[in-house]
């Protein structure tokens, strides 16, 4: 059933009985030509444009829960292309594009706001280096402004500009940036994969992956053995564990993202902020509840809850960019589980396994990189060579030294 003003209607008048399951729920078959691990954004993404670009229609995507219960349904929905180094900035902003597009390529309500994301600079060291990453933005035909302080006090007048630490000097908007419906995209990406016949099983937790001779055969589930022609891992912050059954090491740590929502109030932010003086980004749903949130919680996990620290770390930082935050009650939060890289940029690439594809390491970005993940883990699949824009995403950068390290970090993880 394809969506419209007109469905609506029909459905309306008919008590809205007649809606069609957004996607089936099919049990697995005893081969595919693709299995994917992971029934993410990414993993649904991928099975996607497998099935819409390349005509790979015999593919099955293995969920352990129920789809959208990952970080795809635990994030603050931020979309961007504002990076620096020329490893991400093509990459995210083919993800820009495809996100502009998406609503009416796979006709679902995936509520895209191209808003604008102002990153937000408090010293001169800062506006130069914001400087220089609008510069590369603008060569690599990235929408970039650089606004002085009154400009940005003209937009976000609610902010705290003579702050004795943290004076607010100007900031760097991308105004093409803005948010995207987390859950929406896992439906839509769902319902677009299932519609061309790839089988989405949930409930299906991968125990084991087999192999011989040198190729996978196959993965071990909760629901039985599964046959494969490829396989293919977008497991996020649980990549690690799901690797080393194929005897796979990934230079990976896992570390818990708490994410915020507040009680509803009126519209007061009209884009996406972030606190260049530390690790805080903001912006209002269409519900009105603030999404917020900020740093790691510092120390390895699995688990998808976080710590009363960080909590309170977060609510200070809020409230040092926006002091009437002290006023404003917090609803609920959550937590998703990073795959923080050792430079904090992604990795799509094949492993030393002929038919086993890799597709982790996402650390901050891999929501906002959810369209072009999906579209160039489908072209590496597909034609067993990566994409244009994730040549310099090879597992093997580590060990040769060409780290793609956007934040200047070096090789630690818990700083990207």
């Amino acid at each position: 059933m394809r969506y419209s003003a007109l469905a609506i209607l029909f459905n309306g008048l008919r008590g809205n009985r007649a809606w069609a399951p957004a996607w089936r729920q099919p049990e697995p078959k005893p081969h595919y030509a693709v299995v994917i691990v992971g029934g993410g954004g990414h993993g649904l993404a991928t099975a996607y444009y497998l099935a819409k670009e390349f005509g790979i229609t015999n593919v099955a995507v293995l969920e352990k829960s129920y789809i959208g219960s990952g970080n795809v349904g635990r994030n603050t929905t931020i979309s961007r292309s504002n990076y620096l180094l020329p490893g991400n900035n093509p990459f995210y902003e083919l993800s820009l594009k495809l996100w502009e597009g998406l609503e009416q390529d796979f006709n679902f309500n995936a509520m895209i706001s191209q808003r604008g994301v102002l990153n937000l600079f408090h010293s001169d060291g800062q506006r130069d280096a914001y400087t220089r990453r609008g510069n590369a933005m603008r060569l690599h035909g990235v929408d970039a402004d650089l606004l002085d302080r009154e400009a940005v006090r003209k937009r976000l007048p609610f902010l705290d500009f003579d702050n004795a630490r943290f004076p607010i000097h100007g900031g760097l908007l991308q105004k093409r940036g803005g948010t995207v419906r987390h859950d929406a995209v896992a439906w839509g990406y769902a319902r677009g994969a299932d519609m061309r016949g790839v089988d989405i099983i949930q409930n299906c937790e991968v125990t084991g992956i087999r192999r011989e001779h040198g190729i996978v055969t196959g993965v071990e589930t909760t629901r039985g053995f599964i046959g494969c022609g490829k396989l293919g891992l977008a497991a996020a912050g649980n990549s690690s564990r799901v690797a080393e059954m194929a005897g796979l090491k990934l230079p990976i740590e896992s570390h818990v993202l708490q994410a915020f929502v507040s009680e509803g109030l009126k519209p007061f932010i009209d884009c996406v902020v972030t606190f260049g003086a530390g690790h805080f980004y903001i912006s209002q749903s269409d519900k009105g509840g603030l999404v917020f949130g900020g740093d790691l919680d510092g120390y390895n996990s699995y688990a998808q809850r976080g710590n009363l620290a960080t909590v309170e770390n977060v609510a200070e930082e809020g409230k040092a960019l926006i002091p009437s935050l002290s006023r404003v009650r917090m609803l609920r939060s959550w937590g998703g589980i990073m795959d923080m890289s050792m430079d904090g940029s992604p990795i799509i690439d094949r492993t030393h396994l002929d038919n086993l594809y890799l597709n982790a390491g996402w650390c901050y970005g891999g929501f906002k990189a959810t369209s072009a993940s999906g579209f160039c883990f489908a072209h590496l699949l597909a034609k067993g060579t990566s994409h244009d824009t994730t040549r310099q995403m090879r597992l093997d950068r580590f060990e040769r030294g060409y780290l793609i390290d956007e934040n200047g970090q070096g090789a630690q993880p818990h700083v990207h």
